[in-house]
């Protein structure tokens, strides 16, 4: 049985702790949609100020909401869309300040303020999503918070494997 730890120390210092916690969730699963279940929990549950925390998976078009944390979602966003499209279209962690700035801006929900958001790419380089996280903060995530969160996204990807 899993039990969530309090994270201590400096920023990077958690995330190392949040990405231990990960790998034993995942550790000998590979079911996709149980692993991307657990960790949108897990980070749900770890970090401050989020109102959503999950999954979109790329279905060879779209990007189609997969396991999360937080109010109902958008069920399908076109690459072309909001802050996840830009992350599955160029394969860049997207980590918008404000997004109501951004052009495109999707609004599943109209209470969060900055998002970042990580692209899951496999080994062979194709597009399996993205890892979404909101929060209703305004320039909530920084770079430690892309740093640990890129990890994290790393640690689902190779439990693919």
């Amino acid at each position: 049985m899993f039990a969530a730890q309090t994270l201590a120390g400096a920023k990077p210092d958690q995330y190392a702790q949040l990405i231990d916690q990960a790998r034993a969730l995942v550790a000998g699963e590979r079911d996709r949609v149980a692993n991307a279940a657990n960790l949108s929990a897990l980070v749900y549950s770890a970090l401050p100020d989020l109102n959503w925390a999950g999954f979109y998976f790329f279905d060879g078009t779209e990007l189609v909401v997969g396991p999360f944390q937080g109010l109902p979602a958008c069920v399908r966003i076109p690459l072309d869309k909001g802050v996840c499209g830009a992350a599955a279209r160029t394969r860049q962690t997207q980590r918008i300040a404000d997004v109501h700035a951004f052009p495109g801006h999707i609004a599943c929900d109209s209470a969060s303020n900055s998002e970042l958001v990580v692209p899951l790419v496999g080994a062979d380089g194709s597009l399996v999503g993205v890892f979404d996280l909101d929060s209703p903060k305004h320039d909530r995530f920084d770079a430690d918070d892309q740093a640990g969160l890129e990890a994290v996204a790393r640690v689902f990807v190779e439990s693919l494997a």
